[in-house]
């Protein structure tokens, strides 16, 4: 572990300096003033880097990794177990390389193949924004936030205990609360709170843009507006999380319809409603709690 007030890793490596990588930037530099940041992306998005002092430097070569004790993968989920197996033999044997994707079984099991002396750990902070891109970072975004890692399956041996400890650090000086969990745990889980909300609020914009178009939709009303934000989204990034963990939003996708099915058969029972609303209204407290 660091001392107070140095840096847990003092080169970072970000490849991807969108909104989550942008904002490991900055809440990087913000609390370790002294930690030296790289980042690889296209020339546009490292040039606004550059000019809004979120990075040390540019690079466009993933070579430029060798020199850092932290490699950040913050690229859409499979692009980043791509990026995983180009980054593990330029790695330094000392480095810890992570993600920040939204699904953990398919980059988790890729990690496994890998030679012994990479030390991979899944990670996911779980602060994001409706609205994708560096243009959107903050040094603010993972305050409050949980963080979860994966580390391998099975008994960690001791490089990956050590990186969780680091990685646990490193998390709580940007403002997160780091937690640990298994990677097929994170995707059940996942499915549920953030995949599911994804989707839902993505097909409910749809139907409705499509059903009363520009007209209708200056008529909505704020409840309208709260309930869809999910729905600016960027698709790159959700595609590639249907795609990796389709099986479990697929069962979370199964209870949501068989629900509304339910719902739709009895619109004219009011106890059913009434209990539909009580229930919904429960569990809006308990998610509310400790966040207002």
């Amino acid at each position: 572990m660091s001392p107070p007030g140095q840096p847990v890793f003092s080169r970072i490596a970000i490849i991807g300096l969108g909104l989550i990588g942008g904002s490991i930037a900055f809440a990087a530099r913000r609390t370790w003033p002294s930690t030296y940041v790289l980042a690889i992306d296209r020339r546009g998005v490292l040039r606004e880097g550059l000019s809004r002092r979120a990075i040390d430097e540019a690079a466009d070569d993933l070579s430029a990794v060798r020199g850092a004790d932290l490699i950040v993968l913050a690229a859409p989920v499979r692009q980043n177990i791509a990026l995983l197996r180009q980054v593990a033999p330029l790695a330094p044997p000392s480095a810890v390389v992570t993600d920040v994707g939204g699904t953990k079984r398919a980059i988790v099991e890729a990690a496994a193949s890998l030679p012994q002396s990479v030390t991979f750990v899944g990670g996911h902070p779980l602060g994001g924004g409706a609205r994708g891109g560096f243009e959107f970072a903050t040094a603010s975004l993972f305050g409050r936030r949980p963080w979860i890692f994966t580390p391998p399956d099975g008994e960690p041996g001791p490089a990956a205990r050590e990186a969780v400890e680091r990685l646990s650090a490193f998390v709580t000086g940007l403002g997160a609360y780091p937690t640990t969990m298994s990677a097929a745990d994170h995707d059940r889980l996942l499915a549920v709170i953030s995949h599911l909300p994804q989707l839902a609020a993505t097909a409910l914009m749809e139907v409705v843009g499509t059903t009363v178009a520009g007209k209708g939709l200056r008529l909505a009303g704020q409840g309208l507006v709260d309930t869809t934000r999910l729905a600016s989204s960027p698709a790159d990034v959700w595609r590639d999380i249907c795609l990796t963990n389709a099986d479990e939003i697929g069962r979370a996708l199964d209870l949501l319809i068989e629900r509304l099915s339910d719902l739709r058969s009895d619109l004219h029972r009011t106890e059913v409603i009434d209990a539909v609303f009580e229930q919904a209204a429960h569990w809006r407290v308990a998610l509310m709690k400790g966040r207002e």
